[in-house]
């Protein structure tokens, strides 16, 4: 049995914020209450600290099988677990794709012997050929969550009208990352200052909005439920907001680079400040908090994406791949950029961290009752961080080393297990 005693419980599914006592055995809660007592429990003094629901990620990349130089299964589970996360939900671009049964139960197979949880999603195509959708049905019934060709956009629109159609025919959704190759130049470089600095031509708004526009309004005429991944430009935003409005089933998130960074970033941490979608300006930044505000953005979710130091360090910038680390700076991020900032409730960083993504993908998860999982997160919000370089990930592309943020990871619980502890 664990005994978590005074801790501000906070349960963004109910509303319930309050210190109190959490009483678990096994992988269940059996009670919260005040003045709780158990013999032979393991006891955990939460004064001052927050209990929360184990946080949710639903964008990770975990590089395996195929890339397990960058991250495995393994290192990505013990950053999950350092960062407060509980369950994450990884991308199948990795080498070879989740795109058959096969691969999906050696991935899933790997995964289960991690003391997280760890689900997969499936790519949407065969190997990513934007043309050939994969078998949803058989897919889903071996354990896949959601189908993504994430980092690979879906450039045929009548593709995308067949996924939709798939899945709304197999009661699921399709994550798409919007980036129109058509319409873009060299990734990862925001379009501005790649003119103006780097002297060539970046990643465009419009590759982003354009084909956020086309896929919003294929899943309305579908009746079928897209999710929009990372979104960095204010029109994506405004066009998710319209969509949503005309009521159509759509969903997105956003990265906590995208709520805490500018293009300007790239200056001072170079390759590890590159990413796809790029750091934008200061007013897509603004309007994605805004959208996060308004609820038009529900779910924060990482991409964490690491890579080995030699690929970052290439000579030539434009030839590093895109991407971060980011499991275990994200819930510091949000606390600073927009608890502390002003723009949100603790609760509703929180709704967006554990309660949101779950429920998107119906995981029995994101909050906190009795009888409910044993997934928590303890952490000292007000409590300063300096992020250095040592990370549970095998990777260390962070463009946040160095830098002062708030709030500290104490316990990350899982199935009534100690995971982690800070």
């Amino acid at each position: 049995m664990l005994l978590i005693k005074n801790g501000r419980v906070m349960d963004p599914k109910t509303g319930f914020d309050k210190v109190a006592d959490i009483l678990i055995e096994g992988k269940k809660i059996i009670k919260i209450g005040q003045d709780l007592q158990a013999e032979d429990a393991k006891v955990i003094d939460a004064s001052g600290l927050v209990v929360a629901p184990g946080l949710v990620d639903i964008h990770v990349h975990f590089r395996e099988p195929g890339q397990t130089h960058k991250e495995d299964i393994h290192t990505g589970a013990l950053a999950a677990a350092a960062g407060g996360f509980t369950t994450v939900v990884m991308m199948a671009n990795t080498n070879p794709t989740i795109s058959t049964v096969e691969t999906l139960k050696e991935v899933l197979e790997s995964a289960s012997h991690e003391n997280i949880h760890i689900k997969s999603v499936a790519t949407i195509t065969e190997n990513f050929d934007g043309q050939h959708l994969t078998d949803f049905q058989g897919l889903l019934a071996a354990g896949a969550v959601g189908f993504s060709d994430d980092g690979i956009p879906l450039t045929n629109a009548g593709i995308v009208r067949q996924a939709l159609e798939e899945a709304r025919k197999n009661d699921t959704f399709i994550s798409l990352h919007e980036e129109d190759p058509n319409l873009n130049g060299i990734l990862g470089f925001n379009e501005h200052i790649a003119k103006e600095h780097f002297h060539i031509c970046g990643a465009t708004g419009v590759a982003e909005y354009s084909m956020v526009a086309r896929d919003a309004m294929i899943a309305y005429d579908a009746k079928a439920h897209v999710h929009i991944q990372h979104l960095s430009k204010a029109e994506s935003v405004k066009v998710i907001e319209f969509a949503q409005k005309l009521g159509a089933q759509v969903t997105a998130e956003a990265a906590p680079q995208h709520f805490s960074k500018t293009e300007a970033l790239l200056l001072t941490k170079g390759s590890n400040a590159k990413m796809n979608p790029p750091l934008r300006l200061e007013s897509d930044r603004l309007a994605v908090i805004e959208g996060l505000k308004s609820g038009v953005i529900s779910v924060i979710a990482t991409d964490h994406a690491p890579h080995h130091a030699e690929e970052k360090n290439v000579e030539d910038i434009t030839k590093a791949p895109s991407g971060m680390t980011g499991l275990e700076t994200s819930l510091s991020l949000g606390l600073t950029y927009l608890v502390e900032a002003g723009h949100l409730s603790l609760m509703e960083l929180l709704e967006k961290m554990t309660y949101n993504p779950a429920q998107l993908y119906g995981f029995d998860a994101g909050f906190i009752a009795q009888d409910g999982p044993a997934d928590l997160t303890i952490f000292a919000p007000e409590e300063n961080r300096f992020v250095t370089d040592h990370f549970a990930s095998k990777a260390a592309n962070s463009p946040f080393i160095g830098e002062k943020l708030k709030g500290q990871v104490k316990f990350t619980i899982c199935d009534g297990e100690v995971v982690f502890e800070g």
